[in-house]
């Protein structure tokens, strides 16, 4: 993937975001039409919020998200909007499938996972913010 920077009126970015949402109770419920349908909302979702889903992938408790995110959108914003209306939209569209996971209107785990991701690692960050104003 090709580290091409993105641009808004007055600033330069590029900034990925991996994110994890587990199944409430890690029950393993995400078969591959499951994940299929996920992907449609998270990337639509993600589009509402001058985002790019990258990647999204998953094990059947949890699910991986690669997210290419606008510096005006912050992450709790993000996550909150990805969560609440994908639970809402699968547990209606696989109400069957899920009841005898689920008797609550839940589907995700309460919490969730962020960590920056891409671009060099930190410690070669820090060697060229050190070397900055040397003459070599």
């Amino acid at each position: 993937m090709k580290a091409v920077l993105k641009s808004q009126a007055h600033s330069v970015y590029r900034i990925y975001i991996h994110i994890v949402f587990v199944t409430k109770y890690r029950h393993p419920v995400i078969t591959p039409e499951l994940l299929a349908r996920l992907k449609q909302l998270f990337t639509k979702l993600c589009l509402t919020q001058k985002s790019e889903l990258a990647e999204c992938n998953s094990e059947a408790d949890h699910v991986h998200l690669l997210v290419d995110m606008a510096p005006d959108i912050s992450v709790s914003k993000l996550v909150n909007i990805l969560k609440t209306i994908s639970s809402r939209e699968i547990r209606k569209e696989f109400a069957d499938y899920l009841k005898p996971y689920y008797w609550k209107p839940v589907f995700w785990k309460r919490g969730y996972c962020a960590v920056s991701a891409g671009g060099a690692p930190l410690t070669v960050i820090k060697q060229y913010i050190e070397n900055q104003g040397r003459d070599d």
